[in-house]
Protein backbone atom coordinates (compact mmCIF):
# COMPACT_ATOMS: atom_id res chain seq x y z
CA UNK A 1 0.00 0.00 0.00
CA UNK A 2 1.31 3.45 -0.92
CA UNK A 3 2.15 5.54 2.12
CA UNK A 4 0.96 9.12 2.41
CA UNK A 5 3.43 11.27 4.35
CA UNK A 6 1.81 14.15 6.14
CA UNK A 7 3.54 17.48 6.31
CA UNK A 8 2.34 18.29 9.79
CA UNK A 9 1.02 16.49 12.82
CA UNK A 10 -2.81 16.23 12.75
CA UNK A 11 -4.75 17.97 15.53
CA UNK A 12 -6.41 14.72 16.60
CA UNK A 13 -4.25 11.59 16.60
CA UNK A 14 -5.77 9.18 14.07
CA UNK A 15 -5.26 6.31 16.50
CA UNK A 16 -8.20 7.65 18.53
CA UNK A 17 -10.49 7.16 15.51
CA UNK A 18 -9.15 3.62 15.21
CA UNK A 19 -9.88 3.10 18.89
CA UNK A 20 -13.46 4.37 18.51
CA UNK A 21 -14.31 2.06 15.61
CA UNK A 22 -12.73 -1.02 17.18
CA UNK A 23 -14.67 -0.22 20.39
CA UNK A 24 -17.91 -0.25 18.36
CA UNK A 25 -16.95 -3.52 16.67
CA UNK A 26 -16.36 -5.17 20.04
CA UNK A 27 -19.57 -3.71 21.45
CA UNK A 28 -21.94 -4.83 18.70
CA UNK A 29 -20.42 -8.18 17.68
CA UNK A 30 -19.80 -9.41 21.24
CA UNK A 31 -22.99 -7.94 22.65
CA UNK A 32 -25.19 -9.61 20.04
CA UNK A 33 -23.17 -12.78 19.46
CA UNK A 34 -22.15 -13.64 23.03
CA UNK A 35 -24.03 -11.72 25.72
CA UNK A 36 -27.45 -11.95 24.07
CA UNK A 37 -27.20 -15.69 23.36
CA UNK A 38 -28.56 -16.95 26.69
CA UNK A 39 -31.59 -14.65 26.41
CA UNK A 40 -32.91 -16.86 23.59
CA UNK A 41 -32.63 -20.12 25.57
CA UNK A 42 -36.10 -20.16 27.12
CA UNK A 43 -37.99 -18.73 24.10
CA UNK A 44 -36.43 -21.42 21.89
CA UNK A 45 -37.25 -24.11 24.45
CA UNK A 46 -40.89 -23.00 24.44
CA UNK A 47 -41.24 -22.88 20.63
CA UNK A 48 -39.20 -25.96 19.68
CA UNK A 49 -38.98 -28.04 22.87
CA UNK A 50 -35.18 -28.25 22.52
CA UNK A 51 -33.12 -29.14 25.59
CA UNK A 52 -30.65 -26.65 27.04
CA UNK A 53 -27.80 -28.88 26.00
CA UNK A 54 -29.01 -28.86 22.38
CA UNK A 55 -29.35 -25.07 22.42
CA UNK A 56 -25.96 -24.52 24.07
CA UNK A 57 -24.31 -26.63 21.39
CA UNK A 58 -24.95 -23.74 18.99
CA UNK A 59 -22.94 -21.46 21.26
CA UNK A 60 -20.20 -24.08 21.41
CA UNK A 61 -20.23 -24.29 17.62
CA UNK A 62 -20.01 -20.50 17.30
CA UNK A 63 -16.93 -20.32 19.51
CA UNK A 64 -15.26 -23.34 17.92
CA UNK A 65 -15.63 -21.72 14.50
CA UNK A 66 -14.14 -18.50 15.92
CA UNK A 67 -11.22 -20.50 17.29
CA UNK A 68 -10.61 -22.55 14.15
CA UNK A 69 -10.72 -19.48 11.91
CA UNK A 70 -8.61 -17.22 14.14
CA UNK A 71 -5.11 -18.53 13.22
CA UNK A 72 -5.95 -18.06 9.54
CA UNK A 73 -7.36 -14.59 10.20
CA UNK A 74 -4.23 -13.66 12.17
CA UNK A 75 -1.92 -14.66 9.33
CA UNK A 76 -4.01 -12.73 6.79
CA UNK A 77 -3.97 -9.62 8.98
CA UNK A 78 -0.18 -9.88 9.49
CA UNK A 79 0.35 -10.15 5.74
CA UNK A 80 -2.37 -8.03 4.12
CA UNK A 81 -3.83 -5.74 6.77
CA UNK A 82 -7.05 -5.57 8.76
CA UNK A 83 -9.47 -3.20 6.98
CA UNK A 84 -11.01 -5.58 4.45
CA UNK A 85 -10.89 -8.50 6.87
CA UNK A 86 -12.91 -6.66 9.53
CA UNK A 87 -15.42 -5.26 7.00
CA UNK A 88 -16.13 -8.67 5.49
CA UNK A 89 -16.42 -10.17 8.96
CA UNK A 90 -19.10 -7.65 9.97
CA UNK A 91 -21.06 -8.43 6.81
CA UNK A 92 -20.94 -12.17 7.53
CA UNK A 93 -22.07 -11.75 11.17
CA UNK A 94 -25.17 -9.93 9.97
CA UNK A 95 -25.92 -12.66 7.43
CA UNK A 96 -25.78 -15.23 10.23
CA UNK A 97 -28.41 -13.34 12.23
CA UNK A 98 -30.64 -13.14 9.14
CA UNK A 99 -30.42 -16.95 8.85
CA UNK A 100 -31.42 -17.30 12.52
CA UNK A 101 -34.44 -15.04 12.04
CA UNK A 102 -35.98 -17.47 9.51
CA UNK A 103 -34.79 -20.84 10.86
CA UNK A 104 -37.24 -23.62 11.76
CA UNK A 105 -35.08 -26.56 12.86
CA UNK A 106 -32.07 -27.36 15.00
CA UNK A 107 -29.61 -27.82 12.14
CA UNK A 108 -30.56 -24.46 10.62
CA UNK A 109 -30.03 -22.96 14.08
CA UNK A 110 -26.52 -24.45 14.20
CA UNK A 111 -25.74 -23.20 10.69
CA UNK A 112 -26.70 -19.65 11.64
CA UNK A 113 -24.35 -19.58 14.61
CA UNK A 114 -21.55 -21.23 12.62
CA UNK A 115 -21.80 -18.39 10.07
CA UNK A 116 -21.77 -15.83 12.89
CA UNK A 117 -18.65 -17.52 14.30
CA UNK A 118 -16.81 -17.14 11.01
CA UNK A 119 -17.74 -13.48 10.85
CA UNK A 120 -16.77 -12.82 14.46
CA UNK A 121 -13.32 -14.32 13.87
CA UNK A 122 -12.73 -11.85 11.03
CA UNK A 123 -14.30 -8.83 12.75
CA UNK A 124 -13.25 -9.68 16.28
CA UNK A 125 -10.36 -9.62 18.68
CA UNK A 126 -7.52 -10.92 16.51
CA UNK A 127 -7.60 -8.06 13.98
CA UNK A 128 -8.82 -5.33 16.37
CA UNK A 129 -6.20 -5.94 19.06
CA UNK A 130 -3.52 -6.17 16.36
CA UNK A 131 -4.54 -2.79 14.94
CA UNK A 132 -4.71 -1.09 18.34
CA UNK A 133 -1.35 -2.59 19.38
CA UNK A 134 0.23 -1.15 16.25
CA UNK A 135 -1.14 2.35 16.84
CA UNK A 136 -0.26 2.61 20.56
CA UNK A 137 3.02 1.84 22.30
CA UNK A 138 3.51 3.86 25.51
CA UNK A 139 -0.05 3.38 26.76
CA UNK A 140 -0.85 0.22 24.84
CA UNK A 141 -2.49 -1.46 27.83
CA UNK A 142 -4.86 1.44 28.38
CA UNK A 143 -5.72 1.58 24.67
CA UNK A 144 -6.43 -2.17 24.55
CA UNK A 145 -8.52 -1.75 27.70
CA UNK A 146 -10.62 1.00 26.11
CA UNK A 147 -11.17 -1.08 22.98
CA UNK A 148 -11.96 -4.16 25.04
CA UNK A 149 -14.43 -2.18 27.12
CA UNK A 150 -16.63 -2.35 24.05
CA UNK A 151 -17.32 -6.00 24.88
CA UNK A 152 -18.68 -4.98 28.28
CA UNK A 153 -20.61 -2.12 26.69
CA UNK A 154 -22.25 -4.67 24.42
CA UNK A 155 -23.41 -6.68 27.40
CA UNK A 156 -24.55 -3.55 29.24
CA UNK A 157 -26.64 -2.20 26.37
CA UNK A 158 -27.69 -5.10 24.16
CA UNK A 159 -28.57 -7.65 26.87
CA UNK A 160 -31.26 -5.44 28.48
CA UNK A 161 -32.42 -4.21 25.06
CA UNK A 162 -32.84 -7.70 23.61
CA UNK A 163 -33.98 -9.51 26.76
CA UNK A 164 -36.04 -6.75 28.32
CA UNK A 165 -37.62 -5.15 25.24
CA UNK A 166 -37.16 -6.80 21.84
CA UNK A 167 -37.93 -10.45 22.68
CA UNK A 168 -40.93 -9.74 24.98
CA UNK A 169 -42.49 -7.25 22.53
CA UNK A 170 -41.53 -8.52 19.08
CA UNK A 171 -40.42 -12.15 19.53
CA UNK A 172 -37.11 -13.87 18.97
CA UNK A 173 -37.24 -13.82 15.16
CA UNK A 174 -37.55 -10.04 14.94
CA UNK A 175 -34.86 -9.73 17.60
CA UNK A 176 -32.38 -11.72 15.50
CA UNK A 177 -33.20 -9.56 12.47
CA UNK A 178 -32.72 -6.37 14.50
CA UNK A 179 -29.26 -7.57 15.54
CA UNK A 180 -28.38 -8.20 11.88
CA UNK A 181 -29.30 -4.63 10.94
CA UNK A 182 -27.40 -3.24 13.91
CA UNK A 183 -24.29 -5.20 12.92
CA UNK A 184 -24.39 -3.96 9.33
CA UNK A 185 -24.25 -0.35 10.53
CA UNK A 186 -20.56 -1.03 11.27
CA UNK A 187 -19.59 -1.73 7.64
CA UNK A 188 -18.97 1.86 6.42
CA UNK A 189 -17.11 2.76 9.62
CA UNK A 190 -14.75 -0.20 9.43
CA UNK A 191 -14.04 0.15 5.72
CA UNK A 192 -13.42 3.91 5.79
CA UNK A 193 -11.58 4.31 9.11
CA UNK A 194 -9.47 1.20 9.79
CA UNK A 195 -5.77 1.46 8.91
CA UNK A 196 -3.61 -1.43 10.08
CA UNK A 197 -0.45 0.54 10.94
CA UNK A 198 0.43 4.23 11.47
CA UNK A 199 3.01 3.91 8.69
CA UNK A 200 0.12 3.40 6.24
CA UNK A 201 -0.62 7.10 6.78
CA UNK A 202 2.93 8.34 7.27
CA UNK A 203 2.40 8.50 11.05
CA UNK A 204 4.05 7.04 14.15
CA UNK A 205 2.54 5.19 17.15
CA UNK A 206 1.10 7.37 19.94
CA UNK A 207 0.93 10.34 17.58
CA UNK A 208 4.56 11.34 18.12
CA UNK A 209 6.44 13.55 15.67
CA UNK A 210 9.14 12.20 13.39
CA UNK A 211 11.73 14.06 15.48
CA UNK A 212 10.53 12.20 18.56
CA UNK A 213 10.90 8.83 16.86
CA UNK A 214 14.71 8.81 17.24
CA UNK A 215 15.19 9.35 13.54
CA UNK A 216 12.43 6.77 12.97
CA UNK A 217 14.68 3.86 13.87
CA UNK A 218 13.12 2.53 17.07
CA UNK A 219 9.51 2.96 15.98
CA UNK A 220 10.00 1.65 12.44
CA UNK A 221 11.78 -1.45 13.70
CA UNK A 222 9.45 -2.17 16.65
CA UNK A 223 6.75 -3.67 14.43
CA UNK A 224 9.26 -6.06 12.84
CA UNK A 225 10.71 -7.33 16.12
CA UNK A 226 9.55 -10.39 17.94
CA UNK A 227 9.19 -14.13 17.76
CA UNK A 228 7.51 -15.95 14.91
CA UNK A 229 4.61 -18.29 15.64
CA UNK A 230 6.91 -21.31 15.32
CA UNK A 231 9.36 -19.80 17.82
CA UNK A 232 6.56 -18.96 20.23
CA UNK A 233 5.15 -22.49 20.08
CA UNK A 234 8.52 -23.82 21.21
CA UNK A 235 8.40 -21.85 24.50
CA UNK A 236 6.82 -22.79 27.82
CA UNK A 237 5.59 -19.19 28.02
CA UNK A 238 3.16 -19.74 25.15
CA UNK A 239 1.71 -22.92 26.64
CA UNK A 240 1.35 -21.52 30.16
CA UNK A 241 -0.62 -18.58 28.73
CA UNK A 242 -2.71 -20.87 26.53
CA UNK A 243 -3.54 -23.35 29.32
CA UNK A 244 -4.42 -20.62 31.80
CA UNK A 245 -6.82 -18.94 29.38
CA UNK A 246 -8.28 -22.26 28.23
CA UNK A 247 -9.22 -23.15 31.81
CA UNK A 248 -10.41 -19.84 33.15
CA UNK A 249 -12.42 -18.92 30.04
CA UNK A 250 -14.06 -22.37 30.17
CA UNK A 251 -15.30 -21.37 33.63
CA UNK A 252 -15.99 -17.74 32.77
CA UNK A 253 -18.17 -18.33 29.72
CA UNK A 254 -19.86 -21.30 31.33
CA UNK A 255 -20.91 -19.04 34.20
CA UNK A 256 -22.01 -16.15 31.96
CA UNK A 257 -24.26 -18.42 29.89
CA UNK A 258 -25.63 -20.29 32.92
CA UNK A 259 -26.45 -17.40 35.24
CA UNK A 260 -29.67 -16.29 33.52
CA UNK A 261 -31.40 -19.71 33.50
CA UNK A 262 -29.97 -20.44 37.00
CA UNK A 263 -31.44 -17.27 38.51
CA UNK A 264 -34.77 -17.92 36.77
CA UNK A 265 -34.77 -21.50 38.08
CA UNK A 266 -34.43 -20.36 41.70
CA UNK A 267 -37.30 -17.90 41.40
CA UNK A 268 -36.05 -14.59 40.03
CA UNK A 269 -37.86 -12.95 37.11
CA UNK A 270 -36.56 -13.01 33.55
CA UNK A 271 -36.18 -9.21 33.70
CA UNK A 272 -34.04 -9.44 36.84
CA UNK A 273 -31.89 -12.17 35.31
CA UNK A 274 -31.42 -10.14 32.12
CA UNK A 275 -30.54 -7.06 34.17
CA UNK A 276 -27.81 -8.96 36.02
CA UNK A 277 -26.41 -10.00 32.65
CA UNK A 278 -26.29 -6.32 31.75
CA UNK A 279 -24.60 -5.70 35.09
CA UNK A 280 -21.91 -8.22 34.20
CA UNK A 281 -21.46 -6.25 30.99
CA UNK A 282 -21.08 -3.00 32.96
CA UNK A 283 -18.57 -4.62 35.31
CA UNK A 284 -16.71 -6.03 32.32
CA UNK A 285 -16.64 -2.59 30.69
CA UNK A 286 -15.14 -1.01 33.79
CA UNK A 287 -12.85 -3.97 34.36
CA UNK A 288 -11.45 -3.99 30.84
CA UNK A 289 -10.51 -0.34 31.05
CA UNK A 290 -9.16 -0.82 34.58
CA UNK A 291 -7.11 -3.90 33.74
CA UNK A 292 -5.76 -2.23 30.61
CA UNK A 293 -4.64 0.72 32.74
CA UNK A 294 -3.19 -1.72 35.29
CA UNK A 295 -1.16 -3.52 32.60
CA UNK A 296 0.69 -0.26 31.92
CA UNK A 297 1.79 -0.26 35.58
CA UNK A 298 2.34 -3.88 36.61
CA UNK A 299 3.18 -7.05 34.72
CA UNK A 300 0.23 -8.44 32.79
CA UNK A 301 0.46 -11.82 34.53
CA UNK A 302 -0.19 -10.22 37.92
CA UNK A 303 -3.13 -8.24 36.54
CA UNK A 304 -4.51 -11.46 35.02
CA UNK A 305 -4.28 -13.32 38.34
CA UNK A 306 -6.25 -10.53 40.05
CA UNK A 307 -8.99 -10.90 37.44
CA UNK A 308 -9.14 -14.66 37.95
CA UNK A 309 -9.37 -14.17 41.71
CA UNK A 310 -12.32 -11.78 41.37
CA UNK A 311 -14.21 -14.29 39.20
CA UNK A 312 -13.54 -17.08 41.68
CA UNK A 313 -14.93 -14.96 44.52
CA UNK A 314 -17.96 -14.05 42.41
CA UNK A 315 -18.88 -17.69 41.78
CA UNK A 316 -18.68 -18.43 45.50
CA UNK A 317 -21.26 -15.67 46.06
CA UNK A 318 -23.45 -16.96 43.20
CA UNK A 319 -23.48 -20.46 44.69
CA UNK A 320 -24.89 -19.04 47.93
CA UNK A 321 -27.76 -17.11 46.31
CA UNK A 322 -31.18 -18.64 47.02
CA UNK A 323 -34.84 -17.74 46.50
CA UNK A 324 -34.84 -15.57 49.64
CA UNK A 325 -31.57 -13.77 48.86
CA UNK A 326 -31.64 -10.00 48.55
CA UNK A 327 -30.87 -8.12 45.39
CA UNK A 328 -27.80 -6.77 47.18
CA UNK A 329 -26.33 -10.29 47.25
CA UNK A 330 -26.98 -10.70 43.54
CA UNK A 331 -25.27 -7.40 42.82
CA UNK A 332 -22.29 -8.38 44.94
CA UNK A 333 -21.87 -11.35 42.61
CA UNK A 334 -22.36 -9.13 39.57
CA UNK A 335 -19.72 -6.62 40.72
CA UNK A 336 -17.08 -9.22 41.61
CA UNK A 337 -17.59 -11.43 38.59
CA UNK A 338 -18.15 -8.58 36.14
CA UNK A 339 -14.94 -6.77 37.11
CA UNK A 340 -13.03 -10.05 36.91
CA UNK A 341 -14.46 -10.84 33.47
CA UNK A 342 -13.03 -7.52 32.33
CA UNK A 343 -9.48 -8.70 32.85
CA UNK A 344 -9.03 -11.41 30.26
CA UNK A 345 -8.67 -9.50 26.98
CA UNK A 346 -6.36 -6.64 28.05
CA UNK A 347 -4.11 -9.04 29.93
CA UNK A 348 -4.03 -11.62 27.12
CA UNK A 349 -3.17 -9.01 24.50
CA UNK A 350 -0.44 -7.54 26.70
CA UNK A 351 0.94 -10.97 27.61
CA UNK A 352 1.37 -11.72 23.91
CA UNK A 353 2.76 -8.35 22.78
CA UNK A 354 5.21 -8.02 25.70
CA UNK A 355 6.43 -11.63 25.60
CA UNK A 356 6.49 -12.26 21.85
CA UNK A 357 6.53 -8.81 20.18
CA UNK A 358 4.41 -7.53 17.29
CA UNK A 359 6.08 -9.11 14.25
CA UNK A 360 3.72 -12.11 14.28
CA UNK A 361 1.19 -10.80 16.80
CA UNK A 362 -1.83 -11.73 14.66
CA UNK A 363 -0.69 -15.31 14.10
CA UNK A 364 0.26 -15.86 17.76
CA UNK A 365 -2.89 -14.23 19.13
CA UNK A 366 -4.91 -16.23 16.62
CA UNK A 367 -3.38 -19.52 17.75
CA UNK A 368 -3.97 -18.72 21.42
CA UNK A 369 -7.52 -17.80 20.44
CA UNK A 370 -7.98 -21.25 18.91
CA UNK A 371 -6.96 -22.85 22.21
CA UNK A 372 -8.90 -20.53 24.52
CA UNK A 373 -12.03 -20.81 22.37
CA UNK A 374 -12.05 -24.53 23.08
CA UNK A 375 -12.60 -23.46 26.68
CA UNK A 376 -15.17 -20.77 25.97
CA UNK A 377 -17.02 -23.15 23.64
CA UNK A 378 -17.16 -26.19 25.89
CA UNK A 379 -17.81 -24.49 29.25
CA UNK A 380 -21.45 -23.58 28.46
CA UNK A 381 -21.96 -26.93 26.70
CA UNK A 382 -20.81 -28.88 29.74
CA UNK A 383 -22.97 -26.72 31.98
CA UNK A 384 -26.04 -27.30 29.80
CA UNK A 385 -25.64 -31.08 29.70
CA UNK A 386 -24.82 -31.33 33.41
CA UNK A 387 -27.97 -29.36 34.17
CA UNK A 388 -30.02 -31.68 31.96
CA UNK A 389 -28.62 -34.68 33.88
CA UNK A 390 -28.78 -33.26 37.44
CA UNK A 391 -31.38 -30.48 37.24
CA UNK A 392 -28.99 -28.19 39.14
CA UNK A 393 -25.95 -26.02 38.44
CA UNK A 394 -24.26 -26.67 41.81
CA UNK A 395 -21.66 -29.18 40.59
CA UNK A 396 -21.07 -27.07 37.50
CA UNK A 397 -19.98 -24.13 39.65
CA UNK A 398 -17.76 -26.39 41.80
CA UNK A 399 -15.91 -27.57 38.68
CA UNK A 400 -15.49 -23.96 37.55
CA UNK A 401 -13.92 -23.04 40.91
CA UNK A 402 -11.41 -25.88 40.62
CA UNK A 403 -10.35 -24.79 37.13
CA UNK A 404 -9.86 -21.18 38.26
CA UNK A 405 -7.61 -22.51 41.02
CA UNK A 406 -5.38 -24.14 38.36
CA UNK A 407 -5.44 -21.22 35.92
CA UNK A 408 -4.10 -18.66 38.41
CA UNK A 409 -0.72 -20.30 39.22
CA UNK A 410 -0.30 -21.21 35.54
CA UNK A 411 -0.33 -17.56 34.44
CA UNK A 412 1.83 -16.51 37.39
CA UNK A 413 4.49 -18.96 36.17
CA UNK A 414 4.84 -17.10 32.83
CA UNK A 415 8.38 -15.85 32.09
CA UNK A 416 9.43 -13.78 29.09
CA UNK A 417 11.32 -15.97 26.57
CA UNK A 418 14.70 -14.89 25.29
CA UNK A 419 14.57 -12.80 22.12
CA UNK A 420 16.25 -14.21 19.00
CA UNK A 421 19.65 -12.75 18.15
Amino acid sequence: MEKTHLSKKPKVFYGYWILSVTFLCACITSGSGVYAFSLFVKPLQVDFNWSRGEIMFAFTLLLLVVGLASPFVGRVVDRYGAREVISIGVLVVGLGFVLLSVMNNLWYFYLGYAVIGGGMAAAGLVPTTAVVSNWFKKRRGTAIGIMAAGIGAGGLTLAPLVGGYLIPNFGWRASYLAMALLTWILIPFTFLVIKTKPADMGLYPDGIDASEAVAGTEVSLSASRGLTLRMALATSTFWLIAVSFLLHLFSQMGTVQSQVPHLEDIGFSAATAATTLGGIGLGSLIGKFGFGWLCDRIQAKYACSIGIGLQLAGIIVLMNIGPASSLATIWLYVILFGLGVGGWLPTLSMLISTNFGLASYGAIFGFVTLIREIGTATGPLMAGYMYDAMNTYSWVFIIFLALYAIAMPAVLAVRRPKSPE
